[in-house]
């Protein structure tokens, strides 16, 4: 039975966008695109790209000289299985809960709203 990927951590989901937004990239592709947001040291952006590898999250292209490195599940699967997680661990099944808690804890905006109700129309008609 396949085992799915660990759940990433924080640190390890700023890496994860960025392989999601470039695609396949090296530890110093990573490193710099990081880089304009925080400061982190090389060796420790390629430390988290060694984890994440052991954990399953990325995975290495070993066939060039640098060492390239992709994610191994789209974006939109991480963020259901993270979501699916979130909704179990914490609100104990209860999407309502979710949503409640999460338009709570900051203003949506119009856009946000319209395209929350889009999606519940488009939910439910595909339940029916």
């Amino acid at each position: 039975m396949k085992q799915e990927p660990q759940k990433p951590t924080a640190s390890e989901l700023e890496i994860l966008r960025i392989l999601w937004t470039r695609g396949p990239s090296t530890v110093r592709e990573v490193y710099e695109a990081l880089s304009e947001k925080k400061t982190l040291g090389y060796t420790s952006v390629l430390k988290f790209l060694q984890i994440m590898t052991a954990k399953g999250t990325v995975r290495r292209n070993e066939t060039q000289r640098a060492h390239v490195y992709e994610a191994c599940l789209p974006a939109e699967q991480t963020k259901r299985q993270i979501a699916g997680d979130m909704l179990q661990r914490v609100f104990e099944g209860s999407a309502s809960q979710l949503m409640l808690h999460a338009l709570a804890g900051r203003r949506a905006s119009r856009e946000e709203i319209e395209e929350i109700r889009r999606l519940l129309d488009e939910y439910e008609r595909t339940r029916r």
